[in-house]
């Protein structure tokens, strides 16, 4: 197993250990409001997009990276460097829309970004070390993680977020269990 996935897997757990503990700090009062509605779609929406991100991101990748020999630019690294960590981080910011209180958002973009942001830099050096002048001018063309509006007007959806169904055989892994602990949750709290 990756260092990287234990590595998550224990945040993920130490996460669920204090929510458990301290539900009531962390979980929105139930309430059948229009902006309880409101959040609870955001957040879907934003789940959803994120799944989406992150089967096209790996999908693409498989398919043109030459054995992670070849700089990929294409699909969603047109408009993002980083999608798979926006995918992740949409994702994230989904659940804790539909379920969290609103102080949790920023406990989970500060855990994000401490764990993920020296990963970025990280992999960006090795790419560097790699291509050379060729990533450096893709850096300066497309953002690290979160893409300009006026790239997502210029390109086609279809061209930024390619999805092809044998892609989501890869990450079946983590589309599964989330559904399920979102399944759980709301039957739970019913």
């Amino acid at each position: 197993m990756k260092k990287r996935i234990k590595i998550n897997g224990i945040i993920m757990s130490v996460a669920l250990f204090f929510v458990l503990l301290f539900r009531g700090a962390f979980f929105r009062q139930e309430n059948s409001g229009w902006l309880e509605n409101f959040l609870r779609v955001t957040g879907l929406l934003s789940l959803f997009l994120g799944q989406l991100i992150r089967v096209s991101a790996r999908g693409y990748k498989a398919e043109h990276s030459k054995n992670s020999h070849a700089l990929i630019e294409g699909g969603p690294y047109k408009i993002v460097r980083n999608p798979m960590y926006l995918g992740i981080l949409l994702i994230g910011f989904g659940v804790v829309l539909m379920l969290f209180s609103w102080w949790v958002a920023f406990l989970f973009l500060l855990i994000f970004a401490s764990r993920y942001f020296p990963l970025i830099l990280s992999e960006e050096k090795k790419l560097r070390k790699v291509f050379g002048e060729t990533y450096d001018a893709y850096c300066r063309r497309v953002p690290r993680i979160m893409p300009w509006f006026s790239s997502l007007i210029k390109n086609g959806v279809k061209e930024y977020l390619p999805i092809k169904p044998a892609w989501f055989k890869k990450e079946i892994n983590s589309i599964i269990p989330l559904l399920i602990l979102i399944s759980l949750f709301f039957l739970w709290r019913r």
